[in-house]
């Protein structure tokens, strides 16, 4: 592959080893982050150069990548003066990986516009270890065309990368898979529990059942672990409340009903109440072995 010139603004969880695998992929790449130790840090391991503000790392980049907390951190990095798009040219393209609303996906694709300025919105799945291991799967709002120049580069840290529709068909589409995923976790909870109640060796019946139908990501990467209680480490419980959030408040404008995904946020707002906002998302299991606050 013919290395481009891309910067990657946000070097998170996330946004830390997605950066590398770029770097590792013979791009040339520079990198921005609000903390500039982290930045430091990056550099230190990883072949690259440091911007002191968003727009110093965009400026000359073909391809600017994004990932942050939130809509409002993401309108930080890309608008004003010292923002993204100030740094950026026409023809060059914004790919941002932060899980946040659809509505400032359509938002920035407008304004993106406006300076000839691509922009893909595409989230991404599978965790810090995804991301660690290159293996994400990426879900794109955008252009065909777009969609097409970003896809090589994105590969370098993903194993899947799919055009699902316009502007914000990414972002949505990441809503569909966080509302899949608290349903799933919760009924894993649930089952777990009901083994011990039962009096079952919970990791033999995982064994068995994780070979039928009720097999799962979940299943197969959280289950020892929440029949251990161990849940320091993975998506924090933070995070998921965030994004059920996004889910529900976008829900609230389409009108679907997500009333199982109502009442987990409210599960997983216990587990906050429990001093557990850094929690990986298994801990919902927390809840029903007597940690409730509500008891």
């Amino acid at each position: 592959m013919n290395g481009k010139k891309v910067a990657f603004i946000g070097l998170g969880v996330m946004g830390f080893p997605m950066a590398g695998h770029l770097a590792k992929a013979g791009h040339r790449v520079r990198v921005y982050n609000r903390t500039t130790a982290r930045a430091e840090a990056w550099i230190g391991q990883f072949q690259g150069s440091l911007g002191k503000t968003p727009r110093e790392a965009a400026e000359g980049a073909e391809i600017v990548f994004v990932c942050v907390g939130n809509d409002d951190d993401l309108r930080s990095v890309v608008y004003g003066e010292q923002g993204v798009l100030a740094g950026m040219v026409p023809g060059t393209l914004l790919v941002d990986h932060t899980t946040a609303s659809a509505e400032v996906a359509r938002e920035i694709a407008a304004l993106a516009e406006k300076s000839k300025v691509g922009f893909l919105d595409a989230p991404v799945s599978g965790g810090q270890a995804g991301a660690e291991n290159g293996a994400l799967t990426v879900m794109i709002g955008g252009d065909q065309t777009h969609f097409e120049t970003a896809r090589p580069v994105i590969l370098s840290y993903a194993r899947a990368a799919t055009l699902l529709g316009p502007a914000g068909a990414g972002q949505l589409t990441k809503m569909v898979n966080q509302i899949c995923i608290a349903g799933i976790v919760q009924g894993l909870a649930e089952g777990l529990n009901f083994a011990q109640k039962a009096g079952l060796d919970g990791a033999r019946v995982v064994e068995v059942i994780s070979k039928g139908a009720a097999q799962s990501w979940q299943m197969e990467n959280r289950a020892l672990t929440m029949l251990k209680d161990e849940f320091d480490f993975g998506f924090a419980v933070n995070w998921m409340r965030k994004d059920l959030g996004i889910c529900l408040d976008e829900s609230r404008r389409n009108g679907a009903r997500l009333p199982l995904a109502a009442l987990i946020d409210q599960f997983y707002a216990e587990v906050q109440e429990l001093g557990g906002g850094r929690w990986d998302t298994s801990s919902l299991i927390r809840l029903l072995n007597g940690y409730s606050t509500k008891a």
